[in-house]
């Protein structure tokens, strides 16, 4: 064999050799290619189905929209009830009625309805609009404590005001947040430190002084209709159960005594008594609880006409729009908000956000333009203001009215009552389902009390609600 066949030759084996060496190391998948010892892979599993799912059905809403082809009442027919409620000796010689169709607004039925008068607590849905407006429904307030210097632990204020003496309620508004809870949370983290006693200061400087309007009377708030407004209280600062009882002068020292007493059951001591104290900077949080989220808390005071509260949320709104968190940032925060959300507040003017003081002028007008906004589906956020007003003979400050009318559970409004001051704004739904929008404000009623003008309004709903009006 010549030296140039051998050359081939050897050429030939080398590459034949090195292709089986490749395919080799194919088949043990060192190399890429298309031989493998490898099993081949499984088909995948099916895409997963959740146990149980069913293809959804439609829901059946538990009640059926308004019908927009619902007949108005006529315009004639209304007004006639609303000449007859102004003429009507229990009411006074200062009314003010204004009643609409809550879809179109079309006014029905009118008397004086740009002219301010005193709103009593109607003057609370200008309160619950801004908040729920600017704030949103799921704002809740938080009562912590903070860890200071030394031995000191400080209780801070996040304006809720309706802290439970123990333990928390999830289910309630009232109460949702305890101070035990919090309690023990914070001897979780002391005892972890190893400390057993401790000083206690409370921050309540959320909120700025006064506590209490000037323009509320002496005699309402030894009466208990009111409590001093700050950052922290226990059951809005009730001295004893009930619903109008004695508030403690300072709330938040109190509530700083109560938490102290629970620290004691959780066992750490707290040496003396509480007292005021700025929250350390930069101190660690050891324990927090929250209130019920906003909405709720707009519902609660709507219905029971918590005037505490209502002065507390609309602090909240000052906040949020960088005012002072006073009574008169309040009453130009909320004022600003339900302006900003396209309700006219021409001729408007707000003493307190709760309308418990002297010197607030509502027009049934500016009323009127919250209550349509509030009823309104596309304002979905508002909906805790028209769920949240009382229900005619079943709830709230509306529980003992109407109870024999045919109009019981057909109108929920919003009720105010000051000395010679009678006022009621909601909705009503009319014999032809059609939803009508009123306000009654009547700000120099006769001496009597409040029967006479109460009985009057409730008289002229009842007759809305049976409209008609032929």
């Amino acid at each position: 064999m010549t030296t140039a066949a051998r050359v081939v030759g050897t050429g030939v084996l080398v590459l034949v050799l090195a292709g089986g060496a490749y395919v080799t190391a194919d088949a043990y998948d060192v190399v890429p290619g298309m031989v493998t010892l490898e099993e081949p892979l499984p088909d995948p599993l099916p895409f997963p189905t959740a146990p149980g799912a069913v293809e959804p059905l439609d829901a059946v809403p538990a009640l059926a929209d308004l019908d927009p082809q619902a007949p108005l009442p006529p315009a004639a027919g209304v007004q006639a009830l609303v000449d007859g409620l102004v003429k009507d000796p229990r009411m006074g010689p200062s009314v003010g009625v204004l009643v609409a169709d809550q879809l179109s607004g079309d006014v029905l039925g009118s008397h004086l309805p740009e002219d301010g008068r005193t709103p009593a607590s109607t003057a609370k849905l200008v309160t619950a609009v801004a908040a729920l407006s600017t704030l949103g429904p799921d704002v809740t307030l938080p009562t912590s404590v903070v860890r200071g210097a030394g031995s000191g632990i400080v209780l801070v204020g996040g304006g809720d005001m309706m802290l439970a003496a123990g333990a928390g309620n999830p289910d309630a508004v009232d109460g949702h947040a305890g101070l035990a809870d919090l309690a023990a949370q914070v001897a979780r983290e002391l005892q972890l430190e190893g400390v057993s006693t401790v000083t206690l200061g409370v921050d309540d400087s959320l909120f700025t002084s006064p506590t209490l309007s000037p323009t509320w009377n002496p005699a309402d708030i030894a009466a208990g209709f009111v409590a001093p407004v700050t950052a922290l209280a226990v059951d809005t600062a009730k001295i004893r159960p009930g619903e109008y009882p004695p508030r403690h002068g300072d709330p938040s020292l109190a509530a700083a005594a109560t938490f102290a007493q629970r620290l004691t059951e959780a066992g750490i001591t707290v040496d003396g008594a509480p007292r005021r104290a700025e929250r350390p900077g930069g101190g660690r949080q050891i324990g927090v609880v929250r209130s019920a989220p906003l909405d709720g808390i707009v519902h609660h005071f709507l219905d029971t006409s918590d005037n505490t509260i209502t002065e507390v949320v609309s602090r909240l709104v000052a906040i949020q729009a960088g005012l002072p968190a006073t009574f008169e940032g309040g009453t130009t925060a909320v004022l600003h908000a339900v302006a900003v959300a396209g309700v006219d507040t021409g001729g408007a003017r707000l003493s307190d956000a709760s309308g418990l003081g002297s010197g607030s002028v509502l027009p049934p007008s500016l009323l009127v333009g919250l209550l349509r906004l509030a009823t309104d589906p596309a304002h979905g956020v508002l909906r805790d203001v028209a769920t949240g007003m009382p229900i005619a003979g079943l709830t709230g400050t509306l529980s003992d009215r109407y109870t024999q009318s045919p109009a019981r559970g057909l109108v929920r409004a919003k009720t105010g009552s000051l000395p010679h001051v009678t006022s009621l704004a909601g909705t009503v739904l009319d014999a032809d389902a059609r939803q009508l929008v009123f306000v009654v404000l009547a700000d120099a009623t006769p001496d009597g009390g409040q029967w006479g003008p109460r009985a009057a309004i409730d008289s002229f709903v009842t007759a809305l609600s049976g409209c008609g009006c032929g």
